[in-house]
């Protein structure tokens, strides 16, 4: 069995690095640690890059058609990891998942209908309807004591008229996994309502410990009627520049009023390397998946040692999956401003402000594990030295 090293320091300044050349554009500065934008600082898998290799050994890089495993790799690994029997004809590449629900908010709803997020979370679920002319309606989560969210099935009841609904599952930004019940619960109201629900499951294979991912489209027969689920290995195998993203539709009705728009746009064809690397990551990566989850573990459990030592007031919610790190700095009793100038200005470190996820985000701020220790070490340590900076 090979083993994976995780604890390589990667320079990625002057990669066109979204989470590294762009610190200026987004904070102002470019002297910062960087733990904001979703994707690892953990190298490629090398099996994903040697498939790519491989394939670049041809010297001709022509049109190509979809490679007979590609859908056969996407079924075998959701059987394998959740469970969940696809077919065939469920599945299409898309150009991206927040790409993707561009093109379902567009097929499926017209300008000024309603689309329903229960933020915080992920902001492009407002952005992209917002961009297109729909009316996005807040159903905010309900904080738990336990620092859990739960769904306001009371509000969700009380909206009219919506067309859709975007669901997190895994939730972005706390990484909480919803349970049957509840998805199920989400399903009968949007199926009552004529709801169609968008569910992105990126992270769906990213689940910790003993916490199993559920797929929306599988809780019950009413999910299934009304599920257009997103998901890619991207997350997983940290090979988001490699857009590999895919669409799975069950009910037939939705499926062929997506697909048919998709195909008609030429949008469900893939480009040869989303190919390659969708076949190498599912049929050759379940080894690299569990030891890379066993490290995120260990730096969540670094993590949290470090905030209760040296900053008992922030309180770093442990996510059930995923490397995002949802954490709460309320406590400290200081307007976002001054969080987000004392971040960036005094610690020169690089977060996702939380207000940026909608109502409920205040006081809190995303943080990207997914980087060797001693990384993790050097932002813990900017985050200390701009708390400890803060008058309170």
């Amino acid at each position: 069995m090979e083993k994976y090293d995780f604890s390589q320091h990667i320079d990625r300044q002057g990669t066109d690095a979204v989470k590294t050349d762009r610190l200026k554009e987004f904070f102002g500065r470019e002297d910062l640690a960087a733990a904001w934008v979703a994707d690892m600082d953990f190298a490629s898998p090398v099996f994903v890059r040697d498939a790519i290799r491989r394939r670049l050994d041809h010297p001709v890089l022509g049109y190509t058609v979809e490679p007979a495993d590609y859908r056969p790799a996407i079924i075998d690994w959701q059987r394998s990891l959740h469970g969940w029997e696809i077919k065939p004809e469920w599945l299409s590449y898309i150009p991206g998942i927040v790409k993707g629900i561009g093109m379902v908010v567009n097929v499926f709803t017209s300008p000024g209908d309603k689309v329903v997020i229960m933020p915080p979370v992920y902001h492009p679920f407002r952005i992209v309807p917002e961009s297109n002319g729909r009316e996005v309606v807040n159903v905010p989560l309900i904080e738990g004591p336990d620092s859990r969210y739960s769904m306001d099935f009371d509000a969700l009841e009380n909206v009219e008229g919506a067309k859709l609904l975007i669901l997190s599952n895994p939730h972005n930004p706390r990484g909480q996994v919803w349970s049957q019940d509840e998805l199920k619960r989400l399903a009968d109201i949007c199926y009552r309502k004529g709801i169609t629900v968008i569910s992105d499951e990126i992270h769906a294979d990213m689940a910790l410990g003993d916490r199993k991912h559920v797929p929306f489209a599988t809780v019950s027969p009413e999910a299934a009627a009304i599920s257009i689920t997103f998901g890619a290995p991207t997350k997983t195998f940290n090979i988001p520049g490699v857009v590999s993203s895919f669409s799975i539709v069950p009910d037939k009705a939705l499926r062929e009023r997506f697909y048919g728009w998709l195909e008609a746009n030429e949008f469900g064809d893939a480009p040869l390397f989303s190919y390659v690397a969708t076949i190498a990551a599912y049929r050759e990566g379940a080894e690299w998946r569990r030891q890379m989850l066993d490290y995120v573990k260990g730096n969540l459990d670094f993590v949290e040692e470090y905030f209760a030592e040296n900053m008992p007031m922030v309180k770093p919610l442990r996510p059930e999956a995923s490397y995002l790190v949802w954490v709460d700095f309320r406590k400290l009793g200081v307007s976002q401003d001054k969080l987000n100038d004392a971040l960036v200005n005094v610690g020169k470190v690089a977060l996702n402000d939380g207000a940026m996820f909608g109502p409920g985000g205040e006081g809190f701020m995303r943080l990207n594990v997914g980087a060797p220790r001693a990384d993790i070490l050097d932002i813990l340590t900017r985050i200390k030295i701009a708390v400890d900076s803060l008058d309170r």
